[in-house]
Formats: C-alpha cells, structure tokens, sequence
C-alpha cells in the first residue's frame, strides 16, 4: 500500500492533502518540496498534513492542520487551506458538517462547513502592526503590515493589479519582516469589493491567499478610518467575503477535493 493523499484546491490555491492519523509520516522539507513540484510531483501551493490535536500536541480532540508551504518551510496559517482541510474532514467522514474546530499553528480555527461546500472560517484577529513598503520593479509601493497569524504586507494601489509583475519576490524591509512576508497589492473596484494579487513567501505568487484577503480587507477598512466591516475580495482564482469585527474576521469562499490517489512508497522513499 501507498501512501494517501487528496488533492484540493481554494478558489485556485491548491494544496496535497495527507491524512497521517498516527502522526507518522515524516514531512521533510525535500518530500514537501517534490510533492508541490509541478513536474515531478503532484503540484501544490503546500502540503496539510492532518494528525489528530491528541497526537500533534499530545491532548485534545479534532484534528490539527500541519501546513508547509511549497518550499517546505513551516507556516503557521492559511486561510484557503483550512477550508480544503475542513472540506477533506467531511468528505472522509472525520467531521460532520456544520460547525466544528481545525488546530492550527495560530490557534483553533472555528470552521462552518455550508450545505453548498463553501466554508466559513473564523480567521481570529486582524491586527494592524505598522506601515513599510514593498519595492517592484523599481517602484515603491506604500503598505500597511498586518498580522493575521502569518506576516502581511498590504499596498493598496491605483496601479492596476493585473499589470503587476510579480515573477520575483517584490523587495521588504527585512528588519521589519525578518522572516519574511506575504505581499499583497491591492485594487479597490468600488464601495465594499477590492482586487488583489499576492506574493506569498515560501511559494511565490498564487491564485489566491486566504489570510491574504483578510489582511487587505483589514488595511482597506484601516486606510478608510474604519475598524469593521465586510468586502468581496477577487483574486485570479475566484472571488471570497471577508468580514473584519471587533478583535476577530471570518472569510468565506468554496473548498473543492479533485483527486485522491496513493504515493509510490519507492516515490517517497527517493525524497
């Protein structure tokens, strides 16, 4: 027998899913890093390992999310991959739908998982740490730093998006952002619906960005004088609704599963 994974996608940001209910599969950094490789491997934005919160951190039940990004580093949140990890949860029959909870790095994560397939998830805190700019091209782009568990970087322009090369990593102050961060560079369409494309570390520029569009729906919302409210966010993958309240932010979008399949054991012994 193989080893199982799933293959699921949010709104474009595609994922590997491994169920690992002993919590013995051994996730190095060069098997993340083949797994996500588009002609050697499967092709992901990130692996989620899912392993019992009993075993992960040795109390509790429900399941905890062990997210690598595509170069096999450790993150601690992703708003798109929890809601394909909540999806496979249903799917496998290890949660019933409706309301349940995912462990992450950040924290426990609320999920609802809706009749249609989409997926709430409470996104906790959004909060505003500062202001630095990200550099592309030789252009200075002003942004607003916000921490949605994992470092953002959000510049808000009247560049068009959709004319950003964002090939290379846009340049960071890196005695702000010393391990790196998620730029996002962002668009406002009209009164509560934004645009955006990001740059994630780790990964490069992806389809979409779950913590992403939280954090430029919180910088929008800042930049305009405002602490709460909700707006549409479209990505190249599909659009999602981020709702920032009072000390905490939900986002909603759709959790789709494409394949499943088992992993050559001599495949994952070679890496």
């Amino acid at each position: 027998m193989g080893i199982e994974f799933v293959k699921g996608h949010g709104t474009e940001n595609d994922f590997v899913v491994l169920p690992d209910p002993d919590g013995t599969l051994e996730l190095t950094e060069s098997r993340v890093q083949a797994l996500c490789d588009r002609r050697r491997g499967l092709g992901a934005d990130g692996v989620l390992r899912v392993v019992p919160n009993k075993v992960f951190l040795g109390a509790g039940d429900g399941w905890f999310m062990d997210y690598r990004n595509a170069d096999g580093s450790i993150a601690e949140m992703c708003g798109n991959g929890v809601r394909v990890f909540a999806a496979y949860l249903v799917d496998a029959g290890l949660a019933s739908p409706g309301e349940f909870v995912i462990g992450t790095r950040a924290g426990d994560r609320p999920v609802v998982v809706h009749p249609d397939g989409s997926v709430t998830v409470q996104m906790g805190p959004a909060r505003i740490t500062g202001d630095s700019v990200a550099t592309l091209g030789g252009v200075s782009f002003p942004g607003v730093a916000v921490d949605v568990g994992n470092p953002h970087l959000v510049c808000v322009t009247d560049v068009p998006v959709a004319s950003l090369d964002l090939s290379v990593a846009p340049g960071r102050d890196q005695s702000f952002f010393p391990h790196g961060v998620n730029v996002e560079f962002v668009n406002r369409l009209a009164p509560g619906a934004l645009a955006m494309r990001v740059h994630e570390r780790g990964v490069g520029e992806t389809r979409s960005c779950g913590t992403g569009t939280v954090a430029a729906v919180a910088a929008h919302l800042h930049l305009s004088g405002l602490a709460t409210g909700s707006a549409t966010v479209a990505i190249p993958g599909g659009q999602v609704t981020v709702t920032i309240g009072d000390g905490e932010s939900t986002l909603t979008g759709p959790a789709v599963l494409v394949a499943r399949g088992e992993l050559g054991d001599a495949w994952w012994s070679s890496h």
